[in-house]
Parts: C-alpha cells; sequence; structure tokens
C-alpha cells in the first residue's frame, strides 16, 4: 500500500477501504451529524464535536468486573442492581437479564435499554473481546464459538446463580447461540427467556447488503486477502479511515439507520463507537461471520419464551434471518419494528424495551410495575 509519505492517494484508498470494510465486514454502526455535502468540513468536524460534548450516551455505568476467558483474556462487564423487592427471584437468586452487543459496539449500545430496565431487574452489561474496555487477546482469527466461551466466562464471574434472560444484537446474538451450542446444560438449567435482536442464525454469505448481487460477490472474494493487508499496516488505514471521515459516516450510516428523524447525537455516538475499533480487529473478526452457523443450536432455547426482533430495513442482518430465528423456536414472539435499520436498539429504542419487557413478563421473572 506504501508509506505515508506516498501521497494523498495512498490515505484516500485507506480510508475508502476502511469505510468499505465497516459497511461490508462489521455490520455495524456509524453515521454523521451534518449530512449535507454543502456544509464545509470544518464545519461538519465542528458539529460532530459538538455533539461529542452533549448527550447521555455512554454516561451510565454500573458496577465493574472483570471475567477471565479461557485463554486468559481478562474481559470487562458492569452490572446494575435491582432495587431492594423489585427483582424477580427464581430458584437460587434473583433473575439476571445479560446483555450481549454487536460487532464494532460496546456496552453502551445498550443505553436506552439499560436506562429503562434500571433499578428494576438485575442487569449485566458486556464488551466482547477487542471492543470496549475488554482486552483483544491473542487468538486470531476470532471465531463465534469462542465469544461463547466469552460470554460463559462472564457469566459465571457476574451471575453464577439464579435465572437468566439472555439478550443479543447481531453478532451478540450469534454469541448467545455459540453458548447454547457448547453448554446446553446452562440453558437447561437456568436460562428463563432469550432474545435476538437484529441477528442471524447464518448463510451470512447470502445478504447483499442492498447491493447488486455481482458486486457483493466481487467484494467478498477479495475482501479476506484485503483485510489480511490492511490489518498488517493498520496504523495508516487508520490515519486514512480518519481523513476521509465523512465518507467513512456517511457510508455506514446507511446500514445503521433507516429513519430520517433519528436523533443526531444517536447517530453521531453509534459514529465514534465504531471509530473506537481498530481495523486490525475488524480483520480478526470478519472470518467468523461467514463461518457462523448456528441455526441447530437454537433447540437448546425451545420451549423457552423467547423474543425475534428486526427492523424492516436492516441491511445487514435482514428480517429473512430473523424469520429462521423465530421459526426454530415455536411460541417466539416476532416483532418487526417498521421504519428501523440494523441499530434498532437505538434508533426506536421504545419499541425494542418494549418488547424486552414483555418477554421478562412471559418470563415470569420480570421487574413489577411499580
Amino acid at each position: 500500500m506504501g508509506e505515508p509519505g506516498g501521497g494523498g492517494g495512498v490515505w484516500r484508498r485507506a480510508g475508502i477501504a476502511g469505510a468499505a470494510l465497516g459497511v461490508l465486514a462489521a455490520g455495524a454502526a456509524a453515521g454523521v451529524a451534518v449530512e449535507r455535502l454543502t456544509v464545509s468540513r470544518s464545519v461538519r468536524r465542528k458539529a460532530r464535536l459538538a455533539l461529542d460534548a452533549t448527550g447521555p450516551f455512554g454516561t451510565l455505568r454500573g458496577t465493574p468486573g472483570r471475567a477471565l476467558a479461557d485463554d486468559g483474556t481478562i474481559l470487562a462487564y458492569e452490572t446494575d442492581e435491582a432495587e431492594a423487592g423489585r427483582a424477580g427471584e427464581g430458584p437460587g437468586g434473583p433473575l439476571t437479564v445479560v446483555f450481549s452487543h454487536g460487532f464494532c459496539l460496546d456496552q453502551d449500545s445498550w443505553h436506552y435499554q439499560r436506562a429503562a430496565l434500571r433499578g428494576r431487574v438485575r442487569t449485566v452489561f458486556w464488551d466482547q473481546r477487542g471492543h470496549g474496555r475488554s482486552e483483544r487477546g491473542e487468538r486470531k482469527p476470532v471465531g463465534i464459538e469462542l465469544l461463547g466461551r466469552d460470554l460463559k466466562a462472564v457469566v459465571d464471574a457476574a451471575a453464577p446463580e439464579g435465572p437468566l434472560v439472555l439478550v443479543g444484537h447481531s453478532m451478540g446474538g450469534m454469541t448467545v447461540m455459540a453458548l447454547a451450542e457448547q453448554y446446553p446444560e446452562l440453558v437447561r438449567d437456568r436460562v428463563v427467556g432469550v432474545a435476538f435482536v437484529g441477528t442471524s442464525p447464518g448463510r451470512l454469505e447470502e445478504v447483499s447488503y442492498g447491493l447488486p448481487l455481482a458486486g457483493v460477490n466481487a467484494v467478498r472474494r477479495v475482501l479476506p486477502g484485503m483485510l489480511r493487508t490492511l490489518g498488517s499496516q493498520a496504523e495508516l488505514v487508520e490515519k486514512g479511515r480518519r481523513a476521509t471521515a465523512d465518507l467513512f459516516a456517511g457510508l455506514v450510516k446507511k446500514y445503521s439507520f433507516a429513519s430520517k428523524d433519528v436523533d443526531p447525537a444517536v447517530v453521531r455516538f453509534a459514529e465514534r463507537m465504531i471509530e473506537s475499533v481498530p481495523v486490525d480487529v475488524v480483520a480478526e473478526f470478519y472470518p467468523a461471520f461467514g463461518a457462523h452457523d448456528k441455526l441447530a443450536a437454537l433447540a437448546a432455547f425451545r420451549g423457552l419464551p423467547a423474543l425475534a426482533l428486526v427492523g424492516d430495513q436492516d441491511l445487514v442482518t435482514p428480517a429473512a434471518h430473523t424469520e429462521a430465528i423465530a421459526e426454530a423456536l415455536p411460541g417466539a414472539e416476532r416483532v418487526v419494528v417498521p421504519d428501523a435499520g440494523h441499530l434498532v436498539m437505538l434508533e426506536r429504542p421504545g419499541a425494542v424495551t418494549e418488547a424486552l419487557a414483555a418477554l421478562l413478563a412471559r418470563a415470569g421473572e420480570g421487574p413489577d410495575n411499580g
């Protein structure tokens, strides 16, 4: 790719590549605060900085903890305890709701749901390896099975007893499936409900991202090699991504939100999350998505209260993938949120929170209505 002194073309190619990878490989979130290209770059930069300094996003903090993964990686989590008398009780202790976030996000992506449930039920939010406050670890590439074992480590550390409700968005939902595949006895003995939000049981290689299939297939053929190359030149790519921030933000926003009225502060918050994930982490995770196939693992959740929710305009994990999950879980509540994209929990937080509250009620372990 060349050295930084090789000219502006190198920076531009690196930035565009970083943007494309954020869209196609990650399927996660970012956006811009000001979209009109007629506004000068300096004004847009000032707008982003202003939005960074406003809003409550990322300010909700709980009791910090650390879980040790089976390979020695330290995983960061936070616990919000329920107020006395408000937590659902079950055999072995109070209910704990464990939230797993998606790729290129972190635990703060559940901001609205965390705020709504705070004090009403015990919750655990954790950062997947290489994201947020968790360590990256040494295993490369990173497989979904490893993430399932990471989730088990978090459960063992943060909620070693009592009933569980597992909630996962995108890659987080895949992590929940991997947990069930490897630890079916945990699901049998302790899980009382499960929610899959904008996720997939497999066949992600068939997703077109709203683009012509021929073009997507061409990208898939070159992407693994491109990722390896870019991952080895992460510093250059990150500088290039920053240099083309407007292009990057505009592209990934398309794959995160669908509505025109989404709060610019929410969009900017999502952008900051994806900006925080280095391109070499993207490279380490990418092969896992093509290999992901956990439809059979869903059998562990049959008979449990379940939620399968998706935005109707999700281009990353389309509604058909949520339909496949619901078909594998007879009796699951199916929710398609109108005018919503992949980051439905940020774009339409009320709909997601309401569906989760209903799941807790069906599980018989939900918070009271007081």
